[in-house]
């Protein structure tokens, strides 16, 4: 038993110098945080989920010895970043804390190489569906304010329609083809859209009743499936 326990003591002794050993190997490029690092590695860097530590220390996901993906950065004037990393750099949607005399303040939104881009667009809210079996809000890139409306169903233009009615709490009613909807829109908008509409089989007719509302300004195609 002694023999044994023994054997066991040595094991994990072993193992432990073998993993302290390999994480002094795996770097970290950021020299804030080079010091002590723990976590998964790849050809000498870290690389996958790990901690790394020196003057400021980071939980997260790494790539080839630099924070990318999701994790939490702490400099050591007690600032703390949760959010996206691209490259050892906040990139994507993120919050940063300042902690300042007082209290902290909060700044929360999209982040570009380091550089705060503004707050996260509000994405469109549906406010209630009827017989929808899908739907999807595009914006077209077009410099307009605009929202089209376009119903659908076995991926072509849905021919089987009708009691078509439209209400909107803003905007000039227009046309685009197939589509319609409303030009000069103040956002956010909200639009209502009720019709009836032949089933797949062609065998039987219901209501269909989709409102919605959207606040980024924007020319949206708005997609309705039946």
């Amino acid at each position: 038993m002694k023999h044994l326990i023994l054997f066991l003591s040595i094991f994990i002794f072993t193992s432990l110098l073998i993993q302290l050993s390999a994480q002094e190997n795996c770097r970290v490029l950021i020299p804030e945080l080079d010091s002590i690092y723990i976590g998964k590695c790849k050809k000498g860097f870290a690389h996958g989920k790990g901690t790394a530590t020196r003057v400021d220390s980071y939980t997260g996901r790494f790539s080839q010895g630099l924070p990318n993906g999701r994790g939490t950065y702490t400099w050591a004037n007690g600032d703390i970043y949760t959010g996206n990393w691209k490259d050892g750099k906040q990139h994507g949607e993120g919050t940063l804390i300042l902690k300042l005399e007082e209290r902290d303040s909060i700044i929360d939104g999209l982040w570009e190489n380091d550089k705060y881009m503004g707050p996260k667009p509000i994405a469109p809210r549906v406010i209630s569906k009827v017989s929808v079996d899908r739907f999807s809000f595009k914006p077209t890139g077009g410099i307009k304010d605009r929202v089209l409306i376009d119903l659908l169903q076995n991926g072509t233009r849905n021919t089987g329609v009708s009691n078509f009615l439209i209400t909107t709490s803003n905007g000039v009613e227009t046309r685009l083809g197939y589509s319609v909807g409303y030009d000069f829109i103040d956002f956010p908008v909200r639009i209502r859209v009720t019709y009836m509409t032949l089933n797949k089989l062609k065998s039987e007719e219901y209501r269909v009743i989709f409102e919605f509302e959207i606040s980024e300004p924007g020319d949206w195609l708005v997609e309705i499936h039946n």
